[in-house]
């Protein structure tokens, strides 16, 4: 379809979170013709409907719908290509894998494999022969099951308590789950009969991969007694899927590890990971390790280079994840994997011996890969650019570059509506000579913005990741609100090498505020902005830089400071995971909270003066509602205008981006509101009472 004119566009609004289509979790079947994925939409005001999809590797004809919802994911294909197995919550909202067999354009023979008791079910993957389906299983805490629930308001009684013996019960967006843990599960697919092979592990966030030969299984496991405050203790164990004997790996260095996978030809492991005591979530780069079994050998393949596996480009449209993905080519002598570099997301490989790295797609977009066909001939993956929301599309392995081609339509007919902004590219040098990456949004042509517009700083989360290449909604509606909008990556961010990362480690506030700084400065020298009016705001850690900006700068006409931390002190003891004593922060709460309290925001409030609005979720796990509190009842305190957003405990810290539909829409309408006041004349903005 030809695109409409300007004159026939229109202005992206908050309501089109609704519109948006969210693919996911692409799967190509073994011949590498087709493509099964997740295809994620608004259902009702407050939830989505996910459904499996599929398309052909020619694009042609259209992707359908093979499942109806309303929570259907995880697609796995047969070896064969000719079944699919995937997690199906339509009984009782109890997820459970389900397999049926493609005939033409859908799916038949539905049964379902398994009768699990209410639980969540993580990774799923077939055996390469066949015959069994290994999957990750977690029991629901009883008192916690809809069942439970409904017992209690017949008996009348209160909600029990949960006790906790164990530091790690709860994440943030999969709730609490008490002493409960991930285990492996191995499914006969002839027999329906469902073994438990006993890992030992002791947090539940193993991973896990098939032999070639399908008669083991190697896995990553922390099994220290105190797994939560020693991530580092990880190491790789093989099962005997017969016998349920597990063996040690020797030869691994320490350090965490994780997206284990087994090579084609069966004599090596490649797993994600670093060495050393680091946390899972580090500065230092993730590297990609081969382990030889024969000779018991380990190496990182990409020493020499500076490329981290973990650089996710962030994205309010796309489901962004920051674990690392990698995949053995089929001779066993190379691997392709993703890495974030500059903003974009890249398709590259590298020998399983080490040595250069080679990228096989342009900058300029976000690629998420996810399979690679058995013959190694293509890679399905999402595909997202600055005005192109996700679309499966597949990569052509051939070469030095993998052409990439679109397979699905679901946002076209949307996009081809809307008048989208087009980011520009820039580097602006910091005060002590350091470079930084970052883009300007200018308002589109219908938006009608004359003169010099309102400009608004947004800063990325993490803060170890990366602003880029990739679709963001909110930074569209700004736009399109007539402001211009401005996002980079200061330091600590990921994409730009080790030592860019690791120069805040321990010490936000200080190299990132330099580099926040030079872009404020940058965008308030702009010819086309009004350098009376300009903002900042940012979400988790960009919210923590918004409260640091305010609280160490009044050039700020108003601010929106989102799930932040605010108080490092208290941060570490209430998020879902607590700071591991001495290994990215000096000192503790309880023993040395100097560090801590110097790099607190709040510690400078005494001189905030700048107008601000608080988003929190009271459901947040990471980053704790109280932490909002703290700035509210600071700011309250001294007469400084304040508004307090708190969205309900059912929502979570990726409520931006994963939230009810109703509730980003009505974040997304909060954020124009209150800019709309920030930017109005000085004698328009609010005033303390």
């Amino acid at each position: 379809m030809p695109r409409r004119t300007k004159s026939a566009l229109r202005l992206i609004e908050a309501e089109d979170v609704r519109q948006f289509a969210v693919p996911s979790d692409p799967q190509i079947d073994s011949s590498g013709d087709r493509v099964a994925f997740v295809h994620k939409r608004a259902d009702t005001p407050g939830s989505y409907r996910t459904q499996l999809w599929l398309t052909r590797a020619s694009g042609t004809p259209k992707a359908h719908m093979l499942t109806r919802g309303p929570r259907d994911r995880t697609p796995r294909w047969a070896p064969s290509g000719v079944a699919l197995a995937f997690v199906s919550e339509k009984d009782k909202g109890i997820p459970q894998i389900m397999l049926g067999s493609l005939r033409g354009h859908r799916l038949a023979s539905l049964k379902r494999l398994t009768k699990f008791a209410p639980a969540s079910i993580g990774d799923v993957q077939w055996s390469p022969d066949g015959t069994s389906i290994a999957c990750a299983v977690r029991d629901t805490l009883t008192s916690r099951t809809p069942a439970a629930a409904a017992a209690r308001t017949r008996a009348g009684q209160s909600t029990p308590p949960l006790i906790v013996d164990d530091p790690w019960y709860r994440l943030d967006g999969d709730g609490v789950f008490g002493a409960a843990r991930f285990r492996l599960c191995v499914i006969n697919i002839k027999t329906r009969r469902v073994r438990e092979i006993a890992l030992g592990d002791t947090m539940g966030t193993f991973t896990f991969t098939w032999s070639p030969d399908s008669r083991s299984i190697a896995a990553t496991v922390n099994r220290s007694k105190r797994a939560l405050f020693e991530p580092w203790a990880v190491e790789v164990v093989i099962a005997d899927v017969r016998n349920g004997t597990i063996t040690s790996v020797k030869g691994l260095p320490t350090g965490p590890k994780g997206a284990i996978a087994w090579s084609p030809d069966g004599s090596k492991l490649a797993y994600a990971g670093r060495r050393g005591r680091n946390d899972a979530y580090a500065t230092e780069n993730l590297g990609l390790f081969v382990h030889d079994l024969h000779t018991q050998k380990t190496h990182d393949v990409l020493s020499s280079c500076d490329f981290c596996l973990m650089s996710a480009t962030l994205s309010d449209c796309a489901e962004s994840g920051f674990a690392a993905w990698f995949r053995w080519m089929p001779g066993s002598d190379s691997i392709i994997m993703r890495v974030g570099w500059h903003g974009s997301g890249f398709l590259a490989s590298v020998s399983a011996r080490g040595g250069d790295v080679v990228m096989h797609t342009s900058p300029g977009a976000e690629h998420l890969p996810c399979t690679l066909a058995h013959n190694g001939s293509r890679i399905a993956l999402i595909r997202t650019a600055p005005t192109e929301p996700p679309e499966v599309c597949v990569a052509e392995v051939a070469g030095r570059e993998f052409p990439v081609r679109q397979l699905t339509t679901l946002n076209s007919a949307l996009c081809d509506q809307l008048d989208l902004s087009i980011p520009n590219e820039n580097w602006v040098r910091a005060k002590d000579g350091m470079m930084v990456h970052y883009w300007i949004m200018r308002p589109p042509a219908t938006a009608r913005a004359r003169g010099r517009t309102p400009a608004v700083i947004e800063v990325h989360g993490g803060p170890h990741a990366q602003y880029g290449w990739s679709f963001f909604l909110e930074f569209q509606l700004l736009a399109a609100s007539g402001y211009t909008v401005a996002y980079g990556n200061p330091r600590g961010s990921k994409g730009y090498g080790r030592d860019f990362c690791h120069a805040i480690a321990g010490s936000w506030g200080d190299k990132d505020w330099i580099d926040i700084q030079a872009i404020t400065n940058a965008v308030r020298r702009d010819s086309r902005v009004d350098a009376r009016r300009v903002g900042i705001m940012g979400g988790s850690y960009g919210g923590y830089m918004t409260l640091w900006a305010v609280g160490h700068s009044t050039k700020y006409c108003g601010a929106i400071s989102d799930r932040c931390v605010s108080n490092i002190v208290s941060h570490c003891g209430n998020s879902d995971f607590p700071d591991v004593p001495g290994v990215y922060w000096k000192g503790t709460p309880y023993a040395d909270p100097s560090t801590l309290w110097k790099s607190s925001p709040i510690a400078a409030f005494s001189k905030a003066r700048t107008p601000m609005l608080l988003i929190h979720s009271e459901g947040d796990l990471r980053c704790n509602i109280e932490q909002s509190e703290q700035i509210h009842s600071a700011l309250a305190a001294q007469d400084v205008p304040v508004r307090f957003v708190r969205y309900p405990k059912e929502s979570s810290h990726g409520m931006s981006r994963n939230g009810p539909p109703d509730l980003r829409i009505h974040r997304l309408k909060e954020i124009l509101g209150w800019w709309q006041r920030m930017f109005q004349q000085p004698s328009q903005r609010p005033k303390r009472s």
